[in-house]
Formats: C-alpha cells, structure tokens, sequence
C-alpha cells in the first residue's frame, strides 16, 4: 500500500511548531521588552489562532486518509477526511488574509510622512484583502449545494469545483501581494542613515519574505504537477470537469506544501519583530564591531539655518514644526529634534522593534532622539526619519546627445520589453483559438481587447501618473500592471476560459499603454529635439526586434508543444519569468536616475520658438491643429499597421499556396523587414527632413496598398513587404512631430498620442467582413482607404507654410546648462531659431556632435544691457547706432 502520510504528517508539524515558537518569541519582545503591542500584533495572533485550525485540519485529514489512494480509505473515513479537507480549503485564504495584513499594517508604521508608499500599502492591503474575501467565499461555496462538499456519499446531481483547479487560479494573486510585500520596503530601507552592518541586517531581516515566494512558487508546482497526474490518470481533457475521485492521493504533497506557505509567512512575519529580543540577548549581534551601537553611530546634526531660509522640503508636518513659535518654548525638549521629528514620534516607537534595543536605558533613547539628522542639513530633496533619498534627476531638456545615451539605451529596454510582450501574445493567441475552438471573430476580439487598453489606460492611469510624479513612476507603474496582466494569464489557462483570457488581454495592453505614454515622450524629448524622430525611431527599432525574437522563442521553443489544455497550463512558468523581470526592472528604475522634464522647463523650450508655434492656420494655433492631425493620422495609420498585419497569414496563403516558406516564416520575414526599416527611416533623416520622410512613407503605403490588390504570387507577396518596409518608420515620426511647440501641455499631447493607438482595435474586424464578401485581395481597400485618411497630415506639412516653419528641427533646440553668473554682463547677440538647413541633420550648419557657444560681441567692461536677467536670457535686438547701457 502507497502511503504519503508520515512525510506529510511530520513536515507540516515541525513547521507549524516553529512558526509557534517565533510567534510565542514576537509577544515576549513586544510585552516585556518594547512594552507594547500594536495593531499588527493583534493580526499576529488572529493569523496563528487561524493557522492552527488550518494546519490541525491538515493533520487530522492525515488521520482521516490523505495521502492515501481512494481504494485504500475506509469507508468510515471518509465522511470525515470530507469534512476535514473542507476546513482545509476555508481556512487557506484567510490565514494568509491576516498574516499579509499584520505585515502590511507594521510597514503603514515606517512610512508616516511618505505619501506614495502610504498609497502602496493600502492598495496592497485592499487587494489583498478583497482577493482573501473573495477566494474564500469561492471556497465556503464550492459545491451545489453546500452540504455535497462534507457528505458522503457524494449526492446525485450536486457539482463542485476542483480544489485543485481553484488553487491553481488563485496563485497569481498570492504571487503578486507576496512580491509587493517583498519590495514595498526596500527602497525606504536601503536609504536609511545607519552603518553599513546595521543596514545589511535590517535589509535581510525584511527580505526573509523571499522564502515565501519561494515556497509559492514549489506549492504552484506541486498543484500543476498533481492536478496533471490526476488528470492523465483519469483520462480527462478538462480539468475543471475531473470529479474529486483520488484526490487524498495527488493532492497530500500540494496539501502539505499550503501548510508550509502559510507558517513560513508567518515566521517571515515575526522576524523583524524579534531585534530587541536578540539585541537583549545576544547585543555583539546588533552592534557593530567597535561596540558602538546604532544610534551613536548616526551623524550628528548640523547647525539650523535661519528659519527664514528653507533649504530643503521636509515632511509637511516637520516644516510646520520647525516654524512653531511653541516648540522652542517646550521644556526639556531639544528644539531642531522635535521641529524634524514631530511627524514621527509614533512611528519611532513602533520603529523601536528594529533600532532600538530596548527601552529601559532611557539615556541611550534620548541620545538617539537627539542624534537623528535634520533635514535642512542635507540637499534639496524629500527626506524622513534618517532616510535619504536620492539626488535631484538631471533635466532630460539640457542634456547633449552624449549625456542622453545612457538614459535612453536603459529606457529602450523598455521597448524591447512591450515588442516581446506583442509578440507573444500574437502566437499565444492562435494556440488558443485551436485549443478552444474559437473562430476568427473571437481571435480577434482577444486582438481588441489588448489595444482597447490603449483607449483607457493612458487616460485614466498613465496621463495621471505622468503629469503628477514624472517619467520614472509611470515606468514603474506600467511595469507592475503589465506583471499583474501576465499573471492573470495563469487562471485563464487552467480554467481554460475565453473571458479570462479578455481579462488577461486588456490588463497587458493597459500595462504596455501606460509604458507607453511615458516611453515614447521620454525617448523624443532626451536630448536636443532636432534629433527627436531619429531617437526614436532607433528605440522602436528595438522594440520591432523584440517582437520578431519573441514569435520565434514561442513558435519554436516555448509554445511549440502547446496542444491541449495541460500544455497551455505549462506556459505558465513563461509568464512567470516575465513578471518576475518586470518586478526586477521596476525595482531598477526607482534607484537609477531618471532624467526628468517639468511643464514650465517643457514651455521654457518652446517659447525659443515663440514666433512659429504662436503662428495661425485659418484661426486655429498651428500647434493644435499640428497636434491634432498627428492623432488623427496616428490612429489610421496603427489601424492600417493591424489590419495587414492580422490578415498577412491568410493573404500569402491566397496569392502564393505553393510558396516555399510557411506563413509564419513569411510573417518573421515581414516583421524583420519592419524593424530593419525603422532603422532605416533613423539614417535617412540625416539626409531629409522628417516631413519629407512622412511622406515618401505615405506614399509608399498608398502605392503598395493597391499593388497588393491587383497582384498574385511572388510579386503580391513583395508588394507586402514593400508596405511593411514604408510603415516602419511613421509611427516615430508622426509620434515627434506631434509634440514640437506643446510646451506645458506636453505630457496631455502624449497621452493623446498614445490613445491613438488604440486605432488597432477596430479595423481588423472591417477588413475581414470584407474579405468575407470580396476575397482577401479585396479586403486590402480597407488598408488602402485607412493610410490615405493617415495621409492628410504629411500633406498638411508639407503645404502650409506656417506648419512647416513649426515642425521642422532647428540645431541646439534644448536648454542649456546654466553658466557661472558673472556681474559683467556680454551683450549677447539674439539669433533667430530658424532652420537654415535644406535637409536632414547633416545638412544643418552645425554638426550633431559639436556644439558651439552661441555667437557673443564683447561689450565695455564697465557697462551692462539694460533689462536685468530676462534681459540675458532673450536681450532685445539693438537700435543701429544706439547702445543701450546702464551701469550696475
């Protein structure tokens, strides 16, 4: 006889005992040490008074037969192994439920004054706990009616879910909030002013949640493996459909591995709770080497400048402090202490549970209250308790082309990431309609949903979070929306549901949108803007790229073997990989330094151009209406790019069926054709201008478009590539061109921008009800017909004259870095920002590389222009024969 119950018996007892143990360990340090016990102590307790009914519903179902083969249980038994694995399930979610609460509720204590990473932890905390509420109710509810999931035998026409299949669906969201644990607080520790020793161990000490995930990740496996092996064995196809028949068997190792989660979380938990404990017991542990403890390490506070002069932006509550009149007259309290640390007296005593060693030498307490720094004795920048943060980012306005590499070769990463992404899920995508049976209408509604994300998500999400917290917390945002997206992936396979994967769809295009809208204006504005498209265009040729790698790595390699529901459940580990990179990435972009650009920096640059982007078209402002045509052909144009490209497969298989090459072989050769172009379309705008380049591209489109329509064979299959190879280059163009002269209103152009991206959405279901009516060849006038509504706006700039004037680069269009002032002032000869040029960059009077001063006429030594600074900045042109001076 097969039994599994002494391994699962003994390992979930050792660790249920060891988490009672760090929880028995967590109360001594709080009520005889700390001598106090918060909030997250109370959701300790409740967490373990839930984990011992969780883990005694484990052993009593060991009793009862888990971890035996159905055939092997006795009939007495199994009323009861019923009744206990039902508790089992129950008890799963909210045990975890109120460990994640307990931790996020003590992390609410470390970030007081800290409003983004207040925000974080309340949306984790809901999430955590909506998705809890949820997950258990799905469980309580399991069977219809209720009673079937504890009765045996099992009643004639009651349905339950599999517990196998529904822990497989919950997995994404336990990964997700166990990750956003793990991560939430490095960034605030890792800043914090304490010896290095100190620092390692406190940064330890808060990442012993990664064995959690770790343990997520081995349960996960275990649940797929046993859900897999029961589904073989039993013959099914589906496995929501397999009846609960062996499961005592498959499901005792996925049991025991649940049990093993939910105590090592809880230890995790505990642990940070532990350091007065062992700083009381083993202090040489706490301290550093030369015995010095933490708090007498702190630097000592500078000298307080004179309250009239701010120097840096504290918390709000600390400056007021600062301010009070009442806080000096205070006895017994040092006044610039209390001034910093009035915000965070509460959260110091919680933080006593990691730097402090205990209360009872009040000496040491108050030399560590005096001993915190102040925020005016650092730079300019949002400081709390002793943490730093990190230097002021560069402006990305007045950076040369030499500065602006680094920053963009990091955020083209980017791009390669969303072109991987779009690539996966096109050949994703077909795998699903064969395995589900879905037909063309349904495959496309999955391509819909992904660009309906383009609609919403940069309005709702992107545009808010850009315009308010800058580039780099728009990255990290789209990041995190794109892991979760790939996550909801895992549910939608092992349910092998069409909805879901909607869900999934629109969760991944929303992430890339958000990616987007921050991406593509960051790449364009980097760096002098008479080199914004080819920036750009060199970016979107890395994104190309990761699409044509992505749909080779997945028809060849990764979804190669996925034909049934059990292999798609294995692609799950793929899109784990993915989210984990995100995650990883994300975190990278909070610590680099990311170039920035404000709204009065952004109108700053346009009004250099003052006179071209005030100029009118029939009333209207020619930035506006250059702006809006720009949506306009932007929308067409994606929409074009979507329509050939979701109807290229059924076009080559009409126009050449003896063709050598497989569909997929052709579509791989058109989309590396597609990025080559991009890079293509960068080079050439050293020789033309990019309106120009808009035009031969538009032009190509058109012409193609028709030829595509009247050919067959070899020929029509060129013709196809000759549209790929024109639309390369469009969307930088257009994307660059749009933004010139925005000024303040840049981040709102871009958001604009971006949701015209979701043009992809809609056309592809036009083109094929046309080709059910007229055959494929037909079907392409509506390709035809969207590039020539795209058309009107490289028409556009090149006619109007004031249009032309408006968009076309001009050398050194970026701001400078500021000079040393001097108190004798040159009389700075004004030069009118024109484009001299007949071309491209290299036929501009300046090179690219070398940036010379702008030309300076010496005046008398004694002598100043009249009109102060602004007078420097733009000086009005000179009176022949006058010299205006004014002496200081």
């Amino acid at each position: 006889m097969q039994d599994q119950r002494p391994e699962v018996l003994t390992v979930s007892i050792v660790f249920f005992v060891i988490a009672t143990v760090f929880v028995a360990l967590r109360f001594i340090s709080r009520i005889f040490i700390v001598q106090k016990v918060a909030l997250h102590d109370y959701l300790m307790l409740l967490a373990w008074v839930l984990d011992f009914g969780f883990s005694f519903s484990l052993f009593y179902a060991t009793h009862k037969g888990l971890g035996l083969h159905d055939t092997d249980i006795r009939e007495d038994q199994r009323a009861g192994l019923n009744r206990a694995d039902y508790a089992f399930t129950v008890l799963y979610n909210p045990a975890l439920m109120a460990v994640k609460s307990s931790i996020l509720v003590f992390y609410l204590t470390l970030t007081q004054g800290e409003k983004v990473f207040r925000l974080a932890n309340y949306v984790t905390l809901f999430v955590v706990n909506a998705a809890g509420l949820a997950l258990t109710l799905v469980n309580v509810f399991q069977c219809r009616p209720v009673s079937a999931a504890v009765s045996y035998p099992f009643p004639e026409g009651a349905k339950c879910i599999d517990i196998l299949t529904l822990y497989l669906s919950s997995s994404p969201v336990n990964i997700v909030t166990d990750l956003a644990i793990l991560f939430l607080p490095n960034p605030i520790l890792t800043q914090m002013r304490l010896p290095r020793k100190q620092k390692i161990i406190l940064v330890i000490t808060f990442s012993f949640g990664f064995f959690v995930a770790v343990v997520d990740v081995i349960r996960i496996a275990y649940i797929q493996d046993a859900a897999t092996s029961r589904q073989i064995a039993l013959r099914e196809v589906h496995l929501q459909d397999t009846p609960g028949d062996d499961l005592s068997w498959y499901g005792a190792f996925s049991f025991m591995w649940s049990v093993i989660e939910v105590n090592v979380s809880v230890i995790c938990a505990c642990v940070p709770s532990l350091k007065p404990l062992v700083a009381r017991l083993i202090p040489k542990l706490i301290r550093d080497t030369d015995g010095s403890s933490q708090a007498t390490d702190l630097p000592l506070p500078a000298p307080d400048p004179p309250p009239e002069i701010p120097t840096v932006t504290g918390p709000p509550t600390a400056r007021r402090a600062s301010r009070s009149p009442q806080s000096a007259s205070q006895d017994n309290k040092p006044s610039h202490s209390e001034s910093h640390s009035s915000h965070a007296a509460s959260a110091r005593v919680d933080l006593s549970d990691m730097l402090t060693i205990a209360p009872e030498a009040p000496p040491d307490v108050e030399n560590r209250t005096n001993t915190v720094t102040t925020t005016t004795s650092y730079p300019p920048s949002i400081t709390f308790f002793d943490f730093v943060n990190m230097k002021k980012p560069a402006n990305m306005l007045k950076l040369s082309n030499k500065e602006s590499i680094a920053p963009i070769a990091l955020t083209t990463i980017l791009f390669f990431l969303w072109g991987f992404a779009y690539g996966l899920l096109a050949i994703l995508n077909e795998q699903i309609q064969d395995i589900l049976g879905l037909d063309v209408w349904q495959s496309f509604g999955l391509h819909a949903v992904y660009f309906g994300g383009y609609l919403v998500a940069p309005t709702f999400v992107g545009g808010v979070v850009l315009k308010r917290w800058g580039f780099k917390c728009t990255f990290i945002t789209g990041l995190c929306i794109y892991a979760c997206g790939t996550l909801v992936f895992w549910p939608s396979a092992v349910l092998t549901s069409y909805p879901g994967f909607i869900v999934s769809n629109f969760i991944v295009g929303s992430g890339l949108a958000v990616l987007e809208t921050a991406a593509n204006p960051f790449i364009a504005l980097c760096g002098p803007l008479e080199n914004s498209e080819i920036r750009l265009n060199i970016s979107q040729g890395v994104q190309a790229i990761g699409s044509v790698v992505s749909q080779l790595l997945a028809k060849k390699v990764l979804f190669k073997s996925v034909t049934d529901v059990s292999t798609l459940v294995d692609v799950q580990w793929t899109y784990l990989g993915i989210a984990l990179f995100d995650v990883l990435l994300a975190l990278a972009f909070y610590y680099l330094p990311i170039p920035e650009a404000s709204d009065e920096d952004l109108e700053e640059l346009a009004n250099r151009r003052r006179a071209d982007n005030r100029a009118t078209v029939a009333g209207i402002p020619v930035v506006w209406l250059t702006l809006g045509l720009g949506v306009w052909s932007q929308f067409f144009y994606v929409a074009g790019q979507e329509v050939i490209s979701m109807s290229f497969d059924s076009y080559v298989r009409t126009v050449h069926p003896l063709s050598y090459l497989s569909p997929f072989e052709q579509l791989t050769v058109a989309h590396t054709v597609f990025a080559v172009g991009r890079f293509l379309a960068a080079f050439v705008q050293w020789f033309l201008k990019p309106r120009w380049i808009l035009m031969l591209s538009y032009i190509g489109m058109i012409v193609f478009s028709v030829l595509c329509m009247k050919m067959t064979g070899r020929a029509a299959e060129a013709m196809a590539l000759m549209v790929y190879l024109f639309e390369s280059g469009v969307f930088s163009i257009i994307f660059a061109i749009s933004l010139r002269g925005t000024g303040r209103h840049t981040k709102t152009a871009t958001v604009l921008l971006t949701v015209a991206i979701g043009g992809g959405a809609f056309f592809p279901f036009a083109q094929y009800a046309a080709e059910l009516a007229g055959g494929i060849r037909y079907s392409y006038c509506v390709l035809v017909a969207l590039f020539s509504a795209g058309a009107i706006f490289p028409i556009y700039l090149n006619v109007v004259p004031a249009a032309k004037k408006q968009v076309d680069p001009v050398p050194n269009e970026h701001l400078r870095h500021p000079r040393r002032r001097s108190r004798i002032k040159a009389n700075v000869m004004a030069r009118e920002k024109e484009n001299p040029s007949v071309g491209g960059v290299l036929s501009r009077r300046r090179s690219v590389v070398s940036e010379p001063l702008p030309t300076v006429q010496l005046a008398d030594h004694t002598k100043q222009t009249s009109g102060g600074l602004m007078h420097e900045l733009a000086p009005w042109p000179e009176q022949r024969g006058e010299r205006a001076v004014q002496t200081d």
